[in-house]
C-alpha cells in the first residue's frame, strides 16, 4: 500500500530529530508501508521478515501461535508505540486489531542500516527497546510469581499509565481488549479475571462501567495489591 503522509508525519515527529536532512527522511519514507487493521475484517498482520511497526492510531495485540489451537497474547500496543514484529521461527506471530488501527511497517534490517547514520534515531530505538524489555521482565515476574489478584492489579496499573485519562485523583481507562484477551495475556481464565475485578470493586479500589470502562479510584491502593516491591530497593 502506498505510504500515507499523516501516519508517517506522526512517526517522524516522534522518532526523527528536527535536524534530520530531508533526503534522509525520504529514504525512511521509501521503506515504509501503511496498512489499516480492522477487527471487523479479522485479517491479521503477519511478518515474513522482522519488521519495525509503528501504531499511528488504534490498538492491537501481538499474538504468538504455539499450535493451531493455542495462542498467547504477548503484548498490547497503542497509538505512538514502536516495536518489532518478529519473523516466524519456532512460533508464528501475528498482529491483530483490537479496534480499527493504522500502522506503519518497516523492514527492520533496512531501517536499522539507515538509522546507523543518525545517533538520535539510534538512541530513540534503544530507549524503546529498553522499555519493551522492562515490560517483558515485569510480565515474566507476574506470570511466574504473582497471584491472580496481583496480576490483575499490575495489568490495570500498566493500562492506567499507558492509556489512562486522569480525572481528579482518579484515572479512567477504556479498555480496547476483551476479558478473554486479558486472561490470555495474564495466563488466567476469564472467570478468574472477573473474580479479581469483583474483589477490587468490593474493596472500592476500582469501579467498572459497561464492558470496557474502568475507573481506578486510587492508584496507590491498586499498587499495594499488585505485588510491587519498589520500596524494597
Amino acid at each position: 500500500m502506498k505510504i500515507q503522509s499523516e501516519p508517517f508525519d506522526a512517526f517522524s515527529r516522534l522518532v526523527f530529530p528536527d535536524a534530520i536532512a530531508e533526503q534522509s527522511r525520504k529514504r525512511f519514507a521509501a521503506l515504509a508501508k501503511s496498512r489499516v487493521l480492522d477487527p471487523a475484517r479479522g485479517k491479521p498482520l503477519d511478518a515474513s521478515v522482522s519488521s519495525l511497526v509503528f501504531i499511528s492510531s488504534g490498538a492491537v495485540k501481538l499474538v504468538a501461535h504455539a499450535s493451531a489451537e493455542r495462542e498467547q497474547v504477548i503484548a498490547f500496543y497503542f497509538s505512538d508505540d514502536l516495536f518489532i514484529l518478529p519473523e516466524d521461527g519456532k512460533h508464528s506471530f501475528s498482529l491483530q486489531a483490537l479496534q480499527r488501527s493504522e500502522v506503519l511497517i518497516f523492514p527492520y534490517e533496512e531501517f536499522a542500516a539507515l538509522a546507523q547514520k543518525d545517533c538520535a534515531i539510534l538512541r530513540y530505538l534503544l530507549d524503546r527497546s529498553a522499555l519493551s524489555l522492562h515490560r517483558s521482565r515485569e510480565k515474566t515476574i507476574a506470570l511466574g510469581r504473582k497471584t491472580a489478584l496481583e496480576r490483575t492489579a499490575s495489568f490495570l496499573l500498566s493500562m492506567a499509565e499507558r492509556i489512562g485519562r486522569p480525572r481528579g485523583g482518579s484515572v479512567e481507562i477504556e479498555l480496547p481488549m476483551s476479558r478473554r484477551d486479558i486472561a490470555d495475556s495474564l495466563g488466567l481464565t476469564i472467570e478468574t479475571i472477573s473474580r479479581q475485578l469483583s474483589i477490587l470493586r468490593g474493596d472500592k479500589v476500582i469501579e467498572t462501567h459497561g464492558r470496557a470502562g474502568v475507573l481506578i479510584r486510587s492508584c496507590g491502593a491498586l499498587e499495594q495489591r499488585s505485588g510491587s516491591l519498589r520500596d524494597a530497593a
